[in-house]
């Protein structure tokens, strides 16, 4: 199935303002002029909305809606040159009436000559005329599920893994779990997301299968799912071609997401209503980077406390991300794209000279390679894919702006950056899907984006291209197998906060190894291991590292373990946030303080050191600039303090007393006793009260 391009889409408007010309009237020509428009998409209407929707008012009265596409639009409509503010007020009593869940996110009344479209959502207004419908036709990108505003929606974010977590639930209760369960779950966030988002088209059409080509019971369920994962795992030409017309929709999506059968799961009634209240969410308005936090409810507690899972916000990425390249980067944008000095200068020297300093960040950006050695779900690779791909669209934007028209250009030419930049290692199989399919979600909204501006969408589907993410431990991997230190330009992530106390033998053994501290030495928390590998892995390198970490490895006794063997490799950091509160996108979240430590081989180090502060680990950072950084954490002031660490020693150096442990209370509460507690088992043993102390 061929997508529309946007220059043939804005076509069909002109055709469709000048076909629809001169006085209309409501009754004789609202159901043709709607059905027309949504051709101009590629949309059938009939499969997504209805006209004269009859809705319940106060005092048992009856409305009509003149079109209602559930979830998504309300129309009403009005003989030309009617009041539309009043049918505005008309269309609202409407919405209150409908049940939050069908509740439209916009809201268009139109007197066929004048158009008024109310994102209700966003709250934004837009009015214009027929004639002008070509020129905003952009307005109505969610016919094709395009919207990507994502910010700051936790509401949503979290509606989104409630849905997600009752269907795991449910099938687990059911019998069915293990990797089938798994993979059943990514290939249907992925269907769903395509539903919304354009990918399948016309929008919906998986939702309108489950509904209406399924049995009410969900007896046929589990086997309908997989004859549509067999379609889009299927080129067209090697299809059956006794497929049925709503299987022949599917694209195909290929990219190994859809290959390999799964044991077909059983439904029930109850089961079948909770996919289609998860296919009805618009998951258009959920960003590709918290999907791994939709997918914790999975994990129980005491997994994710043994792996050291946590599911890292947007704002706390962008605080790893933006000073570990993306500050410097738009600082070089900004500074192609700055009005030109003339002075003593041609006009057209120094817009020359301008382009090739974008031209040259472009190619720049196209030779970069990330790496995430604690991957997850992806959400690291998902922001920084995001944040490069709006700054190659910005590049690319700035070097075209003199051009009278943007549409036509080749945008599979031009859009160099691509997701097989980006690198992943993950233990869990679970997860590393998960990132997968996020950065194809992550690549797709970036292309309509693309779209928008340029009108052409780079092809990507059937999926080619993926992010390479790896299912390995990454303490045992050589990380060059994943990618060749000499080609990696930025090392970064969230690794595992385990401490010392609540490691395994298995991963206790794995930090001493690669830390030298012998077999019962040491304290340091898993994270630490993380930052050894990575100073080893890119050796004198002009490559950067920054990662998430427990704030204790720049507090007592571990910075003496951890940081002279950092600083021995050449090492030092560039940049760091301190101590503060952590803030999750999943439920259940992490009630930890962290740190961000950001390093750079001395050869390569930055002039100034940036640090980020709190007030009492809240609120915003307050940033200032540094010659030097210690490892814990404070302006160095010369060079000769910034490798001083405090370190154990077994006996006093100044001759004072030992400390030795008193009331340390770690056993789990076992030998702690109230004070009726202590009375009652001192009747039964009163030669204990010696052990016994405050």
């Amino acid at each position: 199935m061929q997508r529309l391009r946007w220059d043939v889409i804005r076509a069909r408007a002109v055709r469709f303002a000048a076909d629809w010309a001169g006085p209309r009237d409501e009754k004789r020509d609202t159901q043709t002029f709607y059905n027309e428009f949504f051709a101009i998409f590629g949309v059938d209407r009939k499969r997504l909305a209805t006209y004269e929707m009859r809705v319940e008012l106060l005092a048992k009265k009856f409305g009509f809606i003149d079109l209602f596409w559930p979830g998504v639009l309300l129309v009403e409509q009005k003989t030309s040159f009617l009041d539309l503010d009043k049918a505005g007020s008309q269309a609202l009593t409407y919405i209150d009436a409908l049940p939050d869940n069908a509740a439209p996110t916009y809201l268009l009344t139109c007197d066929f000559h004048h158009w008024r479209l109310r994102d209700l959502e966003r709250n934004t207004d837009l009015r214009f005329t027929l004639d002008q419908l070509p020129e905003n036709i952009g307005a109505f990108a969610f016919m094709l599920g395009r919207r990507q505003d994502f910010g700051s929606q936790p509401a949503v974010n979290i509606a989104a893994a409630e849905l997600m977590g009752k269907l795991h639930v449910a099938l687990e209760k059911s019998g069915y779990t293990g990797l089938d369960l798994e993979r059943l779950l990514v290939r249907l966030l992925f269907c769903m997301f395509a539903d919304d988002t354009g990918i399948f088209e016309p929008r919906d059409i998986f939702l309108q299968y489950i509904a209406l080509d399924t049995k009410d019971d969900g007896s046929d369920l589990g086997e309908r799912l997989n004859k549509i994962f067999d379609v889009l795992d299927t080129e067209p030409a090697r299809r059956s071609k006794l497929l049925r017309d709503e299987l022949k929709a599917f694209a195909h999506i290929n990219g190994a997401l859809f290959a390999g059968a799964i044991k077909a799961p059983d439904f029930d009634k109850a089961m079948r209503e909770d996919l289609l209240a998860a296919c009805r969410f618009d998951w258009s308005k959920v960003s590709p980077a918290i999907f791994g936090s939709l997918f914790q409810s999975v994990m129980e507690p005491g997994d994710r406390r043994k792996s050291g899972a946590h599911y890292t916000s947007e704002t706390n990425i962008l605080k790893v991300i933006g000073p570990l390249f993306l500050d410097d980067l738009r600082g070089e944008f900004a500074a192609a794209s700055r009005p030109p000095d003339f002075s003593g200068r041609g006009r057209g020297t120094v817009l020359e000279a301008n382009r090739r300093k974008l031209q040259e960040l472009l190619r720049k950006l196209q030779r970069m390679n990330f790496l995430d050695a604690a991957c997850g779900c992806g959400n690291f690779l998902v922001v920084a894919y995001r944040e490069l791909r709006t700054l190659e669209l910005d590049i690319l934007r700035e070097l075209f702006a003199d051009e009278a028209v943007l549409t036509g250009f080749d945008g599979a030419m031009m859009c160099q950056l691509d997701v097989n930049q980006f690198h992943g290692i993950e233990i869990g199989e679970f997860p590393a899907e998960i990132a997968r399919v996020s950065m194809w979600m992550a690549d797709h909204l970036a292309n309509n984006a693309y779209d928008a501006v340029f009108g052409l969408t780079p092809p990507r589907i059937p999926l080619k291209q993926s992010a390479n993410i790896v299912h390995s431990d990454a303490l045992a991997l050589d990380w060059n197998t994943v990618l060749p230190a000499a080609k990696c330009s930025y090392v970064m992530g969230n690794p595992p906060f385990v401490g010392a106390k609540f490691q395994t033998a298995a991963q206790r053994a794995q930090v001493r190894a690669i830390a030298g501290l012998g077999g019962s030495g040491g304290t340091l928390d898993y994270v630490a291991a993380w930052f050894l590998k990575a100073v080893t892995y890119l050796g004198r390198s002009q490559s950067r590292i920054a990662f998430v970490a427990t704030n204790s490895i720049c507090q007592g006794e571990q910075v003496a373990q951890l940081w002279p063997l950092v600083f021995r490799a050449g090492y030092e950091i560039a940049f760091a946030h301190r101590s503060f509160v952590w803030n999750s996108e999943a439920r259940g979240k992490a009630h930890v303080h962290v740190v961000i430590v950001g390093l750079a081989h001395r050869d390569a180090e930055p002039a100034e050191k940036r640090l980020f502060s709190y007030d009492g680990g809240k609120g915003a950072a307050v940033e200032t600039r540094h010659g030097a950084l210690t490892a814990y954490l404070f302006d160095a002031r010369s060079e000769a303090v910034r490798p001083v660490v405090v370190r154990e020693e077994a006996k006093s150096i100044n001759g004072a007393q030992s400390l030795v442990v008193g009331s340390q209370p770690i056993d789990g509460g076992n030998y702690t006793f109230s004070s009726v507690a202590r009375a009652r088992f001192l009747e039964q043993e009163p030669g204990a009260a010696e052990l016994l102390r405050p």
